[in-house]
């Protein structure tokens, strides 16, 4: 088609002629094609709408367990002293106090000083320690017996033992000590350290401190009790304390309550993500220009689905739960109430002073028995519906929306066909009438060449 050229000259035509003609002929693809872009704009509004429909049970993962209202917090009096951690389903709320007597120890040795890390030559032989395991030797080979050397071979033997280097500047001339230690806390882990067998070195070593493995010891109730960690799950159910300074005849205070900030912030990521939802709609029926006489809403203005969905959100808001082992049957009960902007409020003072006095009713509201009753199925199921694959109006609209723009797609394709086909056909008839216009005249020519040489 582009091969055919037309010049214009001799017929008189200007050369884009057939450019001019196949302008009008496709404004019709042009307004599919403005069709279209309309058709893919909504296409993703409703998308959107959907991902934040889906938003809504996706804030409410937490809630639809048996343990999704389950949150509590520990409290120490001293955390310099006793920290810890909560388990929320096995802890148990109340309040408790704990002396720390004394922490437990691992064993541990640390030898004399030496002037230097890595050239100080120790000798041959082996360090022999004591354990509840029995005896444990490590034996030290002379071409690698420095401080470094001992380290290493120390802690590659496997021996329930951990050595370093450490720098004591309490002696200048000698600050290099090695320290060994134990794995474990307690008197069962106990560690002894007789002896250094090291011959041939440049230097004697020898251990000149060396400490036992201890118990932790704690008060509980005036009763002392000894433990073999800093870390223990006995003392508080569902509390892992961690023993961190000893502090004898001090008894430090500690409790167990629910986490209302915690378990609040669930349900407001709840309420947030509704309100979403709402406000999306709410922008598409809202008048967004006029010229005086039309106002336009938003693209979906108007739309049967945006009401369906609007009706099936409140429809879970409004309606009582029923068949619930809960004296809470309406979540306006909770602090979460429609104000005249037709979205949610939440008042996290109320919802904190209901759940506060009555735990278990909030947590049977929300939950019900997980699948026919309780407010999160309820929800779940409407949201369900809405984007069902099979009958939900929001699916239905995407599907009905992305039909028509495949058939709009195919229209532009048909069109553009025919449209290639009658442009190959003008430049053709252009193209055989520029040739004749061009023989006419070249015949003009020689007649009134000819009729001139008569004459």
């Amino acid at each position: 088609m582009a091969g055919i050229r037309i010049t214009g000259m001799a017929s008189g035509l200007p050369p884009n002629i057939v450019e001019q003609l196949m302008d009008a002929e496709k404004i019709p693809v042009k307004q599919m094609e403005a069709s279209k872009v309309k058709q893919e704009d909504k296409l993703k509004l409703v998308t959107d709408l959907e991902t934040k429909v889906t938003e809504i049970t996706k804030n409410l993962g937490e809630l639809t367990s048996n343990q999704g209202f389950i949150d509590k917090k520990f409290l120490s009096g001293d955390p310099n002293v006793i920290d810890g951690q909560v388990d929320p389903q096995t802890a148990v709320p109340g309040d408790y106090s704990l002396e720390v007597v004394q922490l437990a120890q691992k064993p541990g040795a640390i030898s004399n000083g030496f002037p230097d890390k890595n050239e100080t030559q120790i000798g041959v032989g082996y360090i022999k320690f004591e354990t509840n395991e029995g005896t444990k030797e490590v034996y030290i080979n002379g071409k690698s017996s420095t401080l470094e050397g001992v380290v290493k071979q120390i802690n590659g033997a496997n021996v329930g033992l951990t050595a370093q280097i450490l720098e004591d500047r309490k002696d200048s001339e000698n600050p290099f000590k090695l320290m060994i230690s134990g794995l474990g806390t307690g008197k069962d882990n106990q560690v002894q350290f007789p002896k250094i067998y090291l011959l041939d070195g440049d230097q004697d070593m020898y251990f000149d401190q060396s400490r036992e493995a201890r118990n932790a010891k704690v008060k509980v109730n005036g009763f002392e009790v000894e433990l073999p960690e800093n870390k223990t799950t006995d003392l508080i159910p569902g509390v892992t304390l961690d023993l961190k300074a000893a502090a004898p005849g001090r008894e430090i205070r500690m409790s167990v309550k629910e986490n209302l900030e915690v378990i609040s912030g669930k349900v407001k990521s709840f309420v947030d993500a509704y309100n979403g939802a709402l406000e999306f709609i709410q922008k598409q029926s809202k008048i967004q220009s006029s010229d005086g006489k039309n106002p336009r809403l938003g693209p979906l203005g108007g739309d049967g689905m945006l009401r369906s969905v609007e009706n099936a959100l409140r429809r879970v808001i409004l309606n009582p739960q029923l068949g619930l082992e809960s004296p809470i049957k309406r979540i306006g009960e909770l602090g979460i109430e429609f104000n005249r902007n037709g979205t949610l409020n939440f008042s996290q003072d109320k919802f904190n002073k209901t759940l506060n006095a009555n735990p278990q009713g909030v947590a049977a509201f929300f939950r019900g028995d997980g699948f026919n009753t309780g407010f999160v199925s309820g929800l779940k199921r409407e949201i369900g519906n809405l984007v069902n694959g099979q009958f939900g109006v929001i699916s239905n609209r995407k599907k009905g929306l992305n039909d028509r723009i495949s058939q709009v797609n195919k229209r532009i394709e048909t069109k553009e066909r025919q449209l290639e086909r009658k442009e190959e056909g003008l430049r053709r008839k252009f193209a055989d009438l520029e040739q004749k216009m061009s023989d006419l005249n070249s015949q003009q020519a020689r007649v009134a060449a000819m009729t001139q040489k008569a004459g």
